[in-house]
């Protein structure tokens, strides 16, 4: 007997909705039991989208190593993730004190964060220094601090527990880069450059880590938060360069972000781009057709100079 015209749109409805719900479950269900006891480091780990992941794989009960430059912070941070936890289901989190603007104190970083477990499973490098300004304010020194917090701090960690994971023939990095590793936006050249530099490394280090059973995965986003903070311009609607560059800034929200990371971990993701459609597409433009990007991104500082005037 067959169902009434009326009827199959509810029934979709339904079933739809059926087969939503028990997709999220299976997948919360796995993404506990995937990362359930591995030893996960996430440095910067009070910085919003560090918190957040925090959060997410504490749930999960992997034994986590939070690492950030404030230490009251960190304990902060302890305190709201063991609070209200099951001890039997999850690991009380262990804290080091990590610094990426001082270099000098990363070979006993290294030491303290083996020192925890024997070893490390996930390493989530999220730590982010940015900065926008044109190219002639920026300084020399400001130009190597941001380098080592971006690029420097982030290899060296990972150079530093890559000896465990290849004697155990497992791992996972995690570079939580920027989509300004792929694709440059005026006034943000040393912050551009720095993470230009840190997608080369990984994207190297994947292809020589991959016979040792050794995942890297590059996520990258457009900044966080980015449209609630900057300041918005009396700029013409018509100027299609305005859309775009304000779009390549365009942020995520860091609940979304630390999701993704944990998408990311327990697919085995190589390269996420988590960004709306106009950087999208000026990645391929990018890529196909440069000068067509190049006039634009010109044409976008032009009218924030015009813009800066009409103020």
């Amino acid at each position: 007997m067959a169902l009434p015209s009326f009827m199959v749109l509810p029934l979709l409805v339904v079933v739809a909705a059926g087969v939503y719900y028990i997709y999220n479950e299976v997948t919360q269900f796995m993404s506990k039991s995937l990362v359930r006891n591995k030893v996960v480091v996430i440095t910067d780990a009070v910085s919003g989208v560090g918190s957040e992941c925090a959060h997410l794989f504490h749930k999960a009960g992997a034994r986590l190593i939070l690492c950030g430059t404030s230490w009251d912070k960190l304990e902060s941070l302890y305190d709201s993730l063991t609070s209200d936890a099951d001890p039997r289901e999850t690991f009380a989190p262990k804290l080091v004190i990590l610094d990426f603007s001082d270099m000098d104190s990363m070979e006993e970083v290294v030491a303290e964060v083996l020192e925890c477990y024997g070893c490390v499973d996930v390493l989530i490098c999220n730590s982010s220094m940015k900065l926008k300004a044109p190219v002639q304010s920026v300084s020399l020194e400001l130009d190597r601090n941001i380098m080592d917090i971006n690029y420097f701090g982030p290899s060296s960690l990972a150079k530093g527990v890559l000896p465990t994971m290849i004697s155990r023939r497992s791992g996972h990095i995690v570079l939580v880069n920027s989509i300004q590793g792929r694709l440059a936006v005026p006034f943000r050249s040393s912050y551009a450059a720095s993470k230009h530099a840190a997608q080369a490394f990984f994207d190297c280090l994947r292809a020589e880590v991959e016979e040792y059973g050794i995942v890297v995965s590059t996520i990258s986003h457009t900044f966080i938060d980015a449209s609630h903070k900057d300041k918005p311009q009396r700029i013409c609607p018509s100027s299609s360069s305005t859309v775009i560059t304000s779009q390549l800034t365009h942020g995520v929200r860091p609940s979304v972000l630390a999701n993704e990371i944990m998408c990311t971990v327990n697919r085995k993701r190589k390269e996420v781009v988590l960004a709306h459609p106009i950087p999208r597409v000026a990645l391929y433009l990018r890529a196909l057709f440069p000068p067509v990007l190049f006039s634009v991104l010109a044409a976008g500082v032009k009218d924030s100079a015009l813009a800066e005037q009409m103020q």
